[in-house]
């Protein structure tokens, strides 16, 4: 009987690393389509979740924390994605996965996908609604720029502010404006201007350049530095047809860095010249004025009578009432005298005196109490009698009735 060769039997490693062989070397920095499904986000670094396609076949997909942090947009479930990765072989797990490097959304671009998700999260927050929009000052004093200090939109924002008011104060914050760190360095900037109480309006912005060059304007960070200034914000990025997150989010925005120097400043040649016109309006305003006054103050002259040739009558009017006013005091006196009169002679009826002057007297005990009757007395009293001229002492020598 032949005998049968022995069996090569394998252990669950040695099978895990075949098929590592088999699967991982050929299937290195290759490109998939799918659907994110089951997305996971672990403490903000690591995403873990599936891709699946119109067959309903899924494969496991995971960005660690140093590709995670280059993607602009937000990932979510339901997102159509075409990324590139190696095919990695799990054993402990029993599993194989993709582990991704770069990915961007299917039929947008990444930094566009970035830029309607944060405008359309921006929006819903109300940081571009026109009522939290700050006026820019008429005059300010001094201006501060966040931008480059080597590009030619410094340049031009200081040559046109310069041009349009000489003695204008510029305050220049210069940062990075496109490359990695530079949005954090605008948004620290704008932070640095309004710890200042002396900046009255802020130029934040750049020259032109590719949707990538700008990129750093389209950051959350920067928006939300513009949106917590207190000093109003003119942005200025790029050129016309460029339009970024921060120009939605500032107080104002500027075509160009040249626009935004003239909306910051008027032109003090052109003040001057506007002040002297309003002057000059004034002056002849108020001439014109006073010759209307004047006019106006010799019609009435010639409406009021003259009051020399008044003035007779006037005195022998006021004759006439001193006249009126003698006789009228007169009689008042008159009647006054005669109510005194009257109430004097009345006053002598009610009198004591006039009682004692008919012939009859008063009689007081020796306290001074006039006496009113007969009991009230016995013998040896003293008593004073008044008469109408004088009085009498006597003594009581007998009482009767």
């Amino acid at each position: 009987m032949e005998k049968t060769p022995p069996k090569k039997i394998y252990t669950v490693s040695e099978i895990t690393r075949k098929i590592k062989s088999l699967v991982e070397e050929p299937c290195r920095e290759i490109w998939i389509s799918g659907e994110v499904t089951d997305f996971k986000n672990q403490s903000g670094k690591h995403f873990y979740f599936s891709l699946k396609d119109e067959q309903k076949n899924k494969i496991r997909a995971i960005i660690f924390n140093a590709a995670s942090r280059k993607i602009p947009f937000e990932l979510k479930d339901g997102l159509e994605l075409v990324c590139r990765g190696d095919i990695d072989v799990y054993g402990p797990g029993g599993y194989y996965s993709i582990l991704i490097d770069f990915c961007e959304p299917k039929g947008i671009g990444a930094l566009q996908l970035a830029f309607e998700q944060l405008k359309k999260k921006l929006l819903a927050e109300g940081l571009f609604s026109s009522e939290r929009k700050k006026r820019i000052p008429f005059l300010p004093k001094k201006i501060g720029v966040v931008t480059s200090s080597t590009g030619a939109a410094v340049r031009d924002i200081i040559n046109v502010l310069t041009r349009r008011f000489p003695n204008v104060e510029i305050l220049l914050k210069p940062v990075k404006v496109q490359g990695e760190g530079s949005a954090a360095e605008i948004a620290e900037g704008i932070s640095t201007l309004n710890e200042r109480d002396d900046i009255d309006v802020m130029i934040v912005g750049r020259g032109g350049g590719s949707i990538e060059d700008l990129w750093a304007f389209n950051e959350e960070v920067v928006a939300r530095a513009i949106a917590a200034s207190r000093i109003p914000v003119i942005s200025a990025v790029g050129h016309e047809i460029d339009t970024t997150i921060s120009d939605m989010v500032a107080d104002v925005r500027a075509a160009t860095p040249s626009a935004a120097a003239e909306i910051a400043i008027p032109v003090k040649a052109e003040l001057i010249a506007m002040l002297e016109e309003k002057k000059r309006q004034l002056s002849f305003a108020l001439r014109q004025s006073l010759e209307r006054r004047t006019q106006e103050l010799a019609k009435l002259a010639q409406r009021i009578p003259d009051l020399r040739r008044r003035f007779p009558d006037m005195l022998r009017a006021t004759d006439s009432l001193r006249r009126s006013m003698l006789i009228a005091v007169e009689r008042l006196m008159e009647r006054r005298l005669q109510s005194v009169a009257k109430l004097a002679s009345n006053l002598d009826h009610l009198s004591p005196l006039a009682v004692l002057g008919k012939g009859y007297s008063v009689v007081e005990s020796s306290d001074g109490r006039i006496v009113r009757s007969a009991g009230s007395l016995k013998c040896g009293d003293s008593l004073k009698i008044r008469f109408v001229d004088g009085f009498a002492n006597t003594r009581v020598e007998k009482v009767g009735r």
